[in-house]
């Protein structure tokens, strides 16, 4: 089974809320890879989700919480702002 860094380069600090927030993306992409590692079955699952709202939300919120750890992280990227 392929190795997978869960973590892009073993850290959450971004220089930008934009960096956090494709960071957050790459994550959650990273765990639906995690959890279905077959490239197939992802693909054929993909026209389940896309057709569905409801699971369209959800991964929304899968991405939310991502951003809202990285944010967490980046102490709301304030640090530099002081």
């Amino acid at each position: 089974m392929e190795q997978i860094q869960l973590i892009p380069n073993n850290s959450l600090i971004t220089s930008t809320p934009e960096e956090g927030r494709q960071l957050a993306v790459k994550i959650a992409r990273l765990i639906i890879k995690l959890t279905q590692p077959d490239d197939q079955k992802r693909k054929e699952q993909r026209e389940i989700y896309a057709n569905d709202p409801l699971m369209l939300i959800q991964i929304g919120q899968t991405v939310a919480t991502e951003y809202a750890t990285i944010a967490a992280a980046n102490n709301y990227w304030r640090k530099d702002e002081k």
